[in-house]
């Protein structure tokens, strides 16, 4: 195996979770319906609004990488529900679906030997797709580990889990 071939198996089970990250999957298993919307106390956002930036940060990552024209959206409020917006189990569901979804996408990116990891981006120099998907690495194990910590500090992290 080459170096490349090393390098994508890498950031693939980086994507994945697991080892040092927890999975989304792993993070969400056995979630209330009850709670989707709680708040923890002195937190300004729900469980489902953290999903929801997840998710909404991990699409603009994935446009900017694939589309040159693509205009992020404002910061922060593009990237975070609405402070009252509130999920039911469907929009909770279509979070879920869509973050693995782009992930998905992502995923291809990396796999596909005919990217170039390395390489700049055409229409962003000094950006790679090493970079983004590092990013994309990085700001989910971020916020899953948050998720997780707040689940256990409002009581709902089932008892018989190893994390």
């Amino acid at each position: 195996m080459n170096e490349d071939q090393v390098l994508r198996e890498q950031l693939l089970d980086l994507l994945k979770g697991g080892h040092a990250h927890m999975s989304l999957e792993d993070a969400v298993a056995d979630f209330p319906a009850k709670d989707f919307n709680h708040r923890p106390r002195q937190v300004k956002y729900t469980f489902w609004h953290l999903l929801e930036h997840i998710r909404r940060t991990q699409h603009d990552i994935l446009e900017f990488i694939r589309d040159p024209d693509y205009v992020s959206p404002k910061w922060p409020e593009g990237y975070w529900p609405g402070e009252n917006e509130l999920a039911n189990t469907d929009c909770w569901d279509q979070t879920l679906r869509e973050i693995k979804e782009d992930l998905e996408e992502i995923r291809k990116m990396v796999e596909d030997p005919h990217s170039d990891l390395t390489a700049p981006l055409t229409h962003a120099p000094g950006y790679t797709l090493l970079r983004e998907v590092l990013l994309v690495v990085d700001h989910t194990a971020y916020h899953l580990g948050e998720f997780a910590i707040l689940r256990q500090v409002v009581g709902n992290w089932p008892g018989n889990r190893k994390y």
